[in-house]
């Protein structure tokens, strides 16, 4: 328990020092492991860890979603998806902020990136929201939350690295994503609700569009329906693993973006060398995370651990409810990626010590961190938005997002209640 502690710490000190923190990692636990095994086992673990870890197959699904995202970035589906859903709630109080996190959903489900969608919805929707007056706290707070949805709707990268960390059937996790995702959309539409309810000002009602209008926007968004549907429902159906279905969505998402003349050989270098860097990022965080998890498993705080929440909450729920405010309190202060990363080594085996299932665990997770991309001062949608816009003030983007962070805390207490919600999908697959 005291080695893993002093890992951790030492690792908070690192990163404190600004060294990358896959850097820290690795330190930390090669370290750890030559002082506790002896450094010729170290050494060997480490370079078998960097080795079956940067040549497993089912780690191809990272590059192959990020690289479909890219494609349906280009192709300019995002726009599509805020015209068909803005003509049916457009002219609702606050219905422009409505269509805005439900144009991310439908975005999230081909892209699976929670910066990427909060980015491109900027650049969509928030010109429409300000032609018509909205304000800036509920324009950017909307947006900024919606553009979660990216990491929990399938394709989603959190749940790739999370299933490899974990050894979680990653097809299942991206089922499981599915019905969490529509509570999603449904509490921050609620939150829309709240804000105008209480300012009417803040979301006045949009032009109303007539059903042959409505019609031609759905019309506009087959291609996403298409891709979806080929992706996770042939993961679903078990046609192709989740591996191979990113490859088939990366080839998809290429053929819709060149159908739509959005490709030249220009962009199409631009959308290779963005997708190579952010693999290469989340593969060298990935391989640091896994090194310092061969140390904090070779210590005995994971079993410590579960000891002491025991001692505490007899409960089973309350100890998942305890690690649920931890991680809301972490991703206050801490990027979201790295405290996943630097948690789930220890939290995983004490859920899995108490009997819950993996999978439920993972969207759980992938909840805490939706509300660590939009939490004050830390939230990188946050910056996100603040970049793409800095006429809006960077006040104005904290207050706004603050009911959306409320209604996230709301549905984390719905999944962690009730479990089925994410369960469902994924127990008929195993029929």
């Amino acid at each position: 328990m005291i080695e893993a502690a002093l890992g951790f710490l030492a690792v908070f000190v690192l990163a404190f020092m600004r060294v990358p923190l896959a850097l820290a990692m690795s330190i930390v636990g090669l370290a750890g492991l030559g002082l506790m095994r002896g450094w010729t086992p170290a050494f060997a673990s480490t370079s078998q860890v960097i080795f079956e870890t940067g040549f497993q197959y089912v780690l191809s699904v990272i590059p192959l979603f990020v690289l479909m995202g890219n494609f349906v970035a280009r192709a300019g589906m995002a726009r599509e998806l805020y015209a068909a859903a803005n003509a049916f709630v457009g002219h609702r109080r606050g219905g422009l902020a409505m269509a805005s996190i439900i144009a991310s959903g439908g975005f999230g489900s081909i892209c699976g990136s929670s910066i990427a969608t909060a980015a491109t919805m900027t650049r969509v929707a928030y010109p429409e929201m300000k032609r018509n007056g909205y304000r800036d706290t509920l324009a950017t707070g909307a947006i900024a939350s919606g553009g979660t949805l990216g990491i929990l709707i399938p394709p989603s990268t959190i749940m790739v690295i999370y299933g490899i960390i974990t050894e979680t059937d990653i097809g299942k996790l991206f089922i499981a994503g599915i019905l969490p995702g529509l509570v999603a959309v449904i509490c921050l539409c609620l939150a829309v609700v709240v804000v105008t309810w209480r300012d009417p000002l803040a979301g006045p009602p949009a032009e109303r569009t007539d059903w042959a209008g409505r019609l031609r926007a759905v019309r506009g968004i087959w291609g996403v329906g298409v891709l979806f549907a080929l992706v996770i429902g042939g993961i679903y159906g078990g046609v192709f693993t989740a591996t191979e279905g990113a490859g088939v969505g990366a080839a998809g998402a290429f053929l819709f973006a060149l159908l739509r003349g959005s490709l030249t050989w220009r962009s199409l270098l631009d959308i290779l060398m963005e997708s190579t860097r952010t693999t290469a990022m989340l593969f060298t965080i990935l391989i640091g995370a896994m090194i310092f998890t061969s140390f904090v498993n070779f210590t005995s705080m994971p079993g410590d651990l579960r000891d002491w929440l025991l001692q505490f909450s007899p409960h089973p729920i309350m100890v998942v409810a305890a690690m649920m405010a931890i991680y809301v309190m972490l991703g206050l202060v801490m990027e979201e990626l790295s405290m996943v990363l630097l948690t789930i080594p220890v939290f995983f085996p004490v859920i899995v010590g108490l009997g819950f299932d993996p999978v439920w665990f993972g969207v759980l997770i992938v909840t805490v961190v939706e509300i660590g991309m939009i939490s004050p001062p830390v939230g990188m949608n946050l910056f996100v938005i603040n970049s793409l816009l800095p006429k809006v003030k960077l006040a104005d983007i904290f207050r706004g997002v603050w009911p959306f962070v409320l209604a996230d805390v709301v549905r984390l207490g719905i999944l962690v209640a009730f479990p089925a919600i994410a369960l469902w999908l994924p127990s008929l697959m195993s029929r």
